[in-house]
């Protein structure tokens, strides 16, 4: 984790991942699935019909794009953990409430998007026969993809500052303690 280049090329790919992934949980809200009764009269049977089945895929690829800049930004700080130690002082405290929000935000995220899309997906053809009471063809909640596109933007911002943050924590000089000659307290014991 160097300053300069390689530290805004970081900060550029998470950037870009995350509006990708958000820019994908937008179109697919706005191609959610909608279902429509039809009746068959030869089976005497209703079903619904759905139409395009986009939003799905678009709410994969939001998944993806997303995985794709947390697991980027993970693996070039060594997620906190395992790289270099940080120093101690206010960098370090803002890296490491940077790091647990980023990843509340991520799951968050995470969550919606792939419940949205594989919620998309599920289409049952039959519902029932044509008796059948409050007859519905289910789909999507609407804004499901919108609070998944709500945390994709908040995640990015965080693991923006986060890496800002551990950028300055692991290159800061660490704090030595002073080297005492002798102990100013006594620890012998009594007789």
């Amino acid at each position: 984790m160097g300053e300069g280049k390689g530290s805004t090329l970081v900060h550029l790919l998470v950037v870009v991942l995350s509006l990708v992934a958000f820019g994908f949980a937008i179109a697919a809200e706005r191609r959610r699935s909608v279902g429509t009764i039809v009746k068959d009269d030869i089976s005497n049977t209703t079903y619904c019909v759905y139409n395009s089945d986009v939003a799905t895929g678009y709410g994969v690829g939001a998944f993806l794009f997303l995985l794709s800049g947390e697991s980027l930004l993970m693996g070039v700080t060594k997620c906190m953990c395992f790289g270099r130690p940080l120093a101690p002082g206010s960098d370090r405290a803002w890296s490491i409430i940077y790091f647990v929000s980023s990843w509340l935000t991520f799951l968050v995220a995470e969550a919606c998007l792939i419940a949205g899309a594989t919620r998309n997906a599920y289409h049952t053809k039959y519902r029932g026969m044509i008796y059948a009471q409050n007859f519905s063809c289910e789909t999507l909640r609407k804004g499901v993809f919108v609070a998944g596109a709500v945390f994709v933007v908040a995640t990015m911002i965080l693991n923006v500052y986060y890496y800002m943050y551990v950028t300055k924590a692991t290159t800061a000089a660490p704090a030595h303690k002073a080297n005492r000659a002798s102990s100013t307290v006594g620890m012998t014991g009594y007789a």
